[in-house]
């Protein structure tokens, strides 16, 4: 998977890179600000999407498409299609973008609007990174863990970055007994969850 990545994604992932870290020193005139994560949090995430039960995989906040890139790595490694959504209609422009010109617009379906108008339809759920914003967590981690299948995985990032946003919530998750959980000091913190 990542022996031989395609040129196009990792052209894409470059591009996508040196724009965050340009955003980063100065306002980058027709772009909404990015918000993505590491490489390290993207290798992580493909990681654990390529490993999960078979059913949908999703993705919640899409921004400009660069961990989709990683996940749709996975998909396309396991035969999946990565549903992601996106909420500013200026990342789905820049996310479209990413995922025609790093050639995986044919696994990746991307749904524009509030993912928690979408999440319930979803009910044989193998894999979710979320990486929403902060306060929709918890609507979200609500809509999807019902729905995930037996040893399904959940993955919301910013666990550790945003602590003093996220700890009741993190908290409630690590005492669900629907499912295990664990922090993972990666990148901005993962809280990894695995349905029971």
């Amino acid at each position: 998977m990542f022996q031989v990545m395609p040129g196009p994604v990792l052209e894409r992932m470059k591009y996508l890179e040196e724009l965050k870290a340009r955003q980063n020193e100065e306002a980058v005139e027709g772009f909404e600000r990015l918000r993505q994560v590491p490489p390290e949090t993207g290798r992580f995430i493909a990681l654990l999407c390529a490993g999960a039960p078979a059913g949908e995989c999703l993705e919640i906040g899409t921004s400009g498409g660069y961990s989709g890139l990683w996940l749709s790595l996975a998909c396309r490694a396991t035969g999946k299609t990565l549903i992601t959504h996106e909420f500013a209609d200026a990342k789905v422009k820049i996310a479209t973008e990413t995922f025609k010109a790093a050639g995986v617009d044919d696994i990746v379906r991307l749904v524009p609007g509030d993912a928690r108008e979408h999440l319930g339809k979803y009910r044989n759920v193998g894999f979710c990174f979320l990486d929403a914003e902060k306060d929709a967590y918890d609507d979200c981690y609500e809509l999807v863990v019902p729905n995930l299948v037996n040893g399904g995985i959940l993955v919301a990032d910013n666990v550790i970055s945003h602590e003093k946003i996220l700890a009741p919530w993190v908290e409630k998750v690590m005492a669900d007994d629907r499912a295990d959980a664990l922090v993972v000091p990666i990148g901005s913190g993962e809280l990894v969850v695995r349905k029971i």
